[in-house]
């Protein structure tokens, strides 16, 4: 029983690691598309890149950067068959920065604000206590 749902385990994160390489291939398409149409087809009476345009530019390259990161984390998987949770914070503090950096906060309340940025603080500080536990064992 244990070898089918270690089998079962292994085919879906293979079916997942594909999914996710194709989304990243996408994604990075997607980019690239936008970035040259922003840059050589400038509208009549507007900068080559608006502010607008660079959030949006920067979202999706923070999303091809997410999609990687997972992409890694499914491979180190393969080969150790463990999830790291170093790495899984590593996505978590780039998607909520990714988050931060498209918010608006003229429409946020000063609470979400604060909430914001103790969520921030938890990874951060999630992700300096697994670096140092590991530099401890390390040594």
């Amino acid at each position: 029983m244990k070898k089918i749902i270690a089998n079962f385990e292994r085919g879906i994160i293979i079916i997942l690691t594909v999914l996710m390489g194709i989304v990243v291939i996408v994604s990075t398409i997607e980019l690239t598309y936008m970035l040259f149409v922003r840059i050589f087809e400038p509208q009549e009476g507007k900068a080559m890149l608006g502010l607008n345009d660079l959030f949006e530019i920067f979202g999706l390259f923070f999303n091809v950067l997410i999609g990687f990161e997972l992409f890694e984390t499914m491979k180190l998987f393969f080969k150790e068959n463990v999830f790291h949770a170093e790495l899984i914070l590593l996505v978590a503090l780039i998607a909520v920065s990714r988050k931060v950096i498209l918010l608006d906060y003229s429409s946020m309340e000063p609470l979400s604000i604060i909430g914001v940025a103790v969520l921030i603080g938890t990874i951060t500080g999630g992700y300096y206590l697994i670096k140092t536990s590991q530099n401890k064992v390390d040594k």
